[in-house]
């Protein structure tokens, strides 16, 4: 449960994410936050918090080379199975291994990965995974045409989710990829 929003302005990539922990019908406010940089990677997770401290503390991702989203599909991708494989995290089920859902930001480009480590470019330069991505969704598509910083759009989006989401809460972490 949570809203985890990107955007691509000015070749970088930002990120905001919420500060809610839900399990059922109770809520947690995290100190540690669902959005950080990681080498030339911006990442934002859903579905658990280990799996973010995972990609956070133990994911040495690799640098970057030739076609990103190629790369993306198989180095990157093979290199993050390993980790959560490792971190005791990855769950296999009928022969699948399955992960969680996460924006990850590079080189300007924004991606999202799945639970079944399909990686995902949107056609538009944003996105947004969780419980609140249709509401966020929305307010990205709205705020698209407006003169706002990146920032102000993410926090729109953020506010919209955590208006209708009942698992969605500030306060709000953002992290972007460095400036090149």
């Amino acid at each position: 449960m949570t809203v985890i929003v990107g955007l691509v302005h000015k070749d970088r990539v930002h990120l905001g994410a919420d500060s809610a922990g839900v399990s059922g019908l109770q809520l947690v406010i995290r100190r540690d936050p669902k959005v950080f940089r990681n080498g030339p990677y911006v990442l934002g997770f859903t579905t658990s918090f280990r799996m973010g401290q995972l990609l956070q503390h133990s994911f040495q991702p690799p640098h970057p080379t030739g076609d990103l989203h190629r790369f993306m599909v198989t180095t990157w991708t093979d290199a993050l199975r390993a980790c959560l494989r490792d971190g005791g995290w990855a769950r296999k089920e009928s022969e699948q291994e399955q992960a969680g859902d996460f924006l990850v930001g590079v080189a300007g480009r924004l991606f999202t990965i799945h639970s079944d480590y399909q990686v995902g470019e949107p056609a538009d330069d944003y996105a947004a995974v969780g419980c609140g991505d249709e509401l966020a969704l929305g307010a990205l598509h709205a705020t698209a045409g407006l003169d706002l910083s990146p920032r102000r759009r993410l926090t729109a989006a953020l506010e919209a989710a955590n208006h209708h989401s009942a698992g969605v809460t500030g306060p709000y972490n953002y992290a972007s990829t460095p400036k090149r």
